[in-house]
């Protein structure tokens, strides 16, 4: 872009801001990007901040400055940087009284100025000397003393870590002169309420750096001003919340209590007289404020956290702070004690870690009471109708409740809590709303009592399957819930079996009850598989009926999942019958939708049929001895041809054709070798559509049946020849510019399929022509940064070098390490070369373990490979195949 005049970026800032043709502002901004991005940014922002002409312009230009300076500071030559800082400070001292948004801004550009600016030492101590006398200068120099230590960690900022740690020892130097003025201006304003939350603000700022002095600021009149501020009844909801946010950081910085004890000390005793003001605000119903007591309340006993399990009731392990907390859960409110839910969970866990039957007897009393609380808090209105919604709002919450219930529950025992719960309903008339809330809370803990020989819990199965249908339908919803959670009991007593289901049957039948009816089915059917065989054909009865239910996608596979589990379970002979029985709903589906003519072009989704059959061949594992003829082999073979056409009819769309290829993954795990008879017209398939459409989840297929036949002698060149047909279109795939990082799928289910022949087959692969290809672009994909694509690489790389290192007893053994002799005579400095290359510049480092397992396997196999340095210059990776070409430009000298 040629450099503008001032005028026309003012023109352009006015268009943004107030042209009323979208277009127009769309234009401006464009442009505007545009200039922030060129070196002319620093000049028209300069230019236009001294102008002083409206608001939009200055705020434009003082973002711009900010920008600059954050993202661009290497484009200003040192000798600049003075002038600039001088600038700067110049315009936020005229432009103070325009509008906070831009003091902000600037106070963010000088901040970030500092803290790349090495040659200005001392800058706080500078900004304090310069405008500290200044009364009108005290809001824009607080401003900068706020955003100075939040910026130390930014990342848009290119600073190392050896630079930063010298800013955070310069800050820690001059923060007790901050303390010092910000006191000052405290006793000079009086009760300027805006005056105090920006000091409060900067104090907080200061806390969470983590660079305050512990014994000055426990002595420090500011923490007094703090705490009173809290006290008062009148304080305004503003400043409320920053001197709360001002204490929850001091309270976060201390959380090594023993390096802080002074100022430790100070903040217990300061938290703990704020139990009153709670009260008050309880009283006034100001919500606000009653949130921030409960921040700082759990705020203090997360800090103190260690020294109140350590020594419980002593000093600062003083139990009043579990108290205040308990408070909070009595409050209306459920976002009250919500706050409150992480400690209780750190709680449990560090009290579960120290194992202390005596110790858990202090806090059991704490546990109990906040369980009684949450019950009150998961109470639904009296006045609602419908069933609880898991969505919203407060359905969220009582999950959150029901995940804490079953973290902590330890503590207080479950069958205690759980036989305490139904005393409360057996021995009362609560309204339904609390016995909805108890029955959820019974539901959250069943899992965790122990259904051996237990009375209870068979009183309360009996009691709950005998709700009459004119309770309320909440009620009746959580009691479906509860008894699906309770299939364990149902297991060791078989007799409530048909209660049971009958009760789960009438929910089912019913539009607002049937997803979770199913859901409890489907429990009860993952735990009593044996004891549900007898009930097999009243399972398939539902899955013929499946549609004629108001189920959830989820609730309906999750019914047919439970159905395969059963199944599996039935004597062999009638395994065959039953599964094509099961299958044949969905099959016909795929049929009549292959079977209709598509009016717009499109044909019907099928996805619904697919992942139901999918769900039915990954939950049938029957139990079948060797020489025995797999049950399920028939059925699979007579439903191909239907998979097959459906793939065929869909093979242009990557959603439905993944659906097909996890459906089929399923059916040849499901009967193992006894699908022989597939595999050549699988194959087939997969290798003509892939020509077309190289959908990647057909190399996870192919990974799939090189797992299951990889082994087999007659299988193996068939494998060979698919993996040969498949990687032609992949490698032309991946060739294509930037082909690697736009299509990591294909790379992560190539490589999970070579390995798969690594695995299964090695020296048939190491053997083949394609080895060569598949080790150039595993080096050339070395520097891919995509998590699974990266770490499918390295296994393959990992896992080829290994077969020539681990000698298994195999009598190929010899010829496998020959072969990969030969390999790593070919490539294997190339290999070295790249790997250190993709560790110093591309790699991030989570995927560093899983390099550094390759070059372990390189110096096993060996180490002379890792000595050799390359010699300077580029070298170019290339493979040929046929008349194709893949290539990647590999840097072989690192900087």
């Amino acid at each position: 872009m040629e450099k503008p005049t001032v005028a026309l970026v003012y023109q352009a800032v006015q268009a943004l801001y107030h042209d009323p043709d979208p277009a127009g502002k769309e234009r401006a901004s464009v442009w505007l990007g545009e200039l922030q991005r060129s070196m002319y940014a620093w000049e028209m922002a300069d230019q236009l901040l001294q102008l002083k002409q409206d608001v939009e312009s200055c705020y434009f230009a003082a973002q711009t400055m900010k920008m600059k300076i954050q993202m661009s500071f290497f484009e200003l030559p040192p000798e600049t940087h003075i002038a600039l800082r001088d600038s700067l400070l110049s315009h936020i001292q005229s432009l103070k009284d325009l509008s906070p948004i831009i003091v902000t801004q600037l106070a963010l550009a000088i901040a970030d100025l500092a803290l790349q600016m090495a040659s200005w030492k001392g800058c706080v101590h500078t900004l304090i000397e310069k405008y500290s006398n200044d009364v009108s200068s005290m809001t824009f120099l607080i401003e900068i003393l706020t955003v100075l230590p939040e910026e130390v960690h930014s990342r848009s900022l290119r600073i190392g870590a050896n630079r930063r740690t010298e800013i955070i020892e310069d800050l820690a130097y001059y923060s007790s002169t901050v303390v010092t003025l910000l006191m000052t201006c405290v006793e000079k304003s009086g009760s300027n309420e805006k005056m105090l939350i920006k000091v409060f603000r900067c104090l907080g700022s200061w806390f969470n750096l983590g660079v305050l002095d512990s014994n000055f600021m426990a002595n420090n009149q500011l923490l007094m001003v703090l705490f009173q501020v809290l006290q008062r009844d009148e304080t305004s909801t503003n400043l409320h919340e920053a001197a709360s946010d001002c204490v929850c950081s001091a309270l976060y910085a201390i959380e090594n209590v023993d390096t802080h004890m002074p100022l430790a000390l100070q903040l217990f005793q300061g938290v703990l007289t704020l139990e009153t003001a709670y009260h008050m605000a309880v009283a006034r119903e100001d919500l606000d404020k009653v949130l921030n007591y409960c921040r700082i309340f759990t705020e203090l006993c997360e800090t103190f956290l260690e020294t109140t399990v350590r020594s419980p009731g002593q000093g600062m392990g003083d139990l009043r702070t579990l108290e205040l907390l308990l408070i909070c859960a009595g409050h209306p409110q459920y976002e009250v004690v919500e706050i409150s839910f992480n400690f209780w969970y750190r709680l449990g866990e560090n009290l579960y870690k120290t194992n202390d039957p005596a110790l858990h007897g202090i806090f059991r009393p704490y546990i109990q009471r906040l369980l009684h609380g949450l019950a009150r808090h998961c109470q639904l209105d009296p006045d609602h109708e419908g069933i609880p919604e898991d969505t919203d709002d407060f359905g969220e919450f009582r999950m959150r409740v029901s995940d804490l219930v079953k973290d902590v529950i330890f503590l207080v025992g479950s069958m205690e809590c759980f036989s305490q719960l139904y005393s409360t309903l057996k021995e009362g008339n609560p309204p339904w709303e609390v016995t909805e809330a108890v029955l959820f809370i019974m539901a959250a803990i069943a899992k965790s009592v122990d259904p051996e020989n237990n009375p209870t819990l068979t009183e309360v199965l009996e009691q709950v399957v005998l709700l009459p249908e004119t309770v309320h339908i909440a009620v009746r919803y959580t009691s479906i819930e509860l008894v699906g959670e309770m299939s364990e009991v149902v297991d060791r007593n078989p007799r409530f079996l048909d209660p049971v289901l009958n009760y789960l049957m009438k929910g089912l039948r019913e539009k607002t009850l049937a997803s979770v009816a199913a859901k409890a089915i489907h429990n009860i059917c993952s735990v009593c598989r044996d004891h549900m065989a007898q009930h097999f054909q009243g399972l398939l009865d539902i899955a013929r009926a499946l549609d004629s239910f108001a189920l959830t996608t989820e609730a309906a596979v999750g019914l047919l999942k439970g159905t395969a589990l059963v199944l599996a379970r039935l004597p062999l002979e009638k395994i065959a019958e039953c599964l094509s029985d099961l299958c044949a709903v969905q099959v016909m589906a795929l049929k009549k939708l292959l079977s209709q003519d598509p009016g717009n072009g499109k044909a019907a989704d099928p996805t619904v049929w697919l992942d139901r059959l999918a769900v039915i061949f990954r939950h049938t594992n029957p139990i079948v001895e060797n020489g025995q003829t797999h049950p399920c082999q028939k059925v699979i073979q007579e439903i191909w041809p239907v998979l097959s056409e459906t793939l065929n009819t869909h093979q242009a769309d990557n959603r439905i054709v993944e659906r097909c290829c996890r459906c089929l993954r399923f059916a040849v795990r499901c009967v193992g070798k006894g699908s022989a008879s597939l595999l050549q017209p699988l194959v087939t398939q997969m290798v003509s559509v892939y020509q077309v459409y190289p959908h990647s989840c057909f190399l996870y297929l192919g990974s799939i049946l090189v797992d299951e036949y990889g082994m087999e002698e007659g299988c193996r060149q068939g494998l060979l020849d698919m993996l040969q047909a498949l990687c032609m279109p992949t490698f032309q795939l991946l060739e294509q510019t930037n082909g690697l990082r736009n299509h990591p799928d294909t790379v992560d289910d190539l490589f999970r399929l070579a390995t798969r022949f690594v695995q299964r087959s090695p020296v048939t692969l190491l053997s083949s022509g394609i080895i060569v290809h598949i080790i150039q672009c595993a080096i050339a994909a070395t520097t891919l940064d995509h998590r699974d694509a990266n770490c499918s690489v390295m296994k393959f790389v990992r896992d080829l070098i290994h077969t020539g290192v681990s000698n298994d007893h195999e009598d190929d053994f010899e010829l496998r390490k020959q072969l990969i002799g030969q390999a790593m005579g070919q490539h294997g400095q190339q290999l070295v070369t790249q790997l250190m290359h993709t560790c110093c510049f591309c790699l991030p480092p989570y995927t560093l373990p899983d390099v550094a397992e390759v070059l372990w396997e390189i110096m096993v196999f060996d180490r002379p490979v890792l000595a050799v340095i390359p010699q300077d210059g580029d070298k170019r990776t290339s493979f040929n195949r046929d008349h194709n070409s893949y290539s990647h430009t590999l840097p072989m000298t690192l900087a």
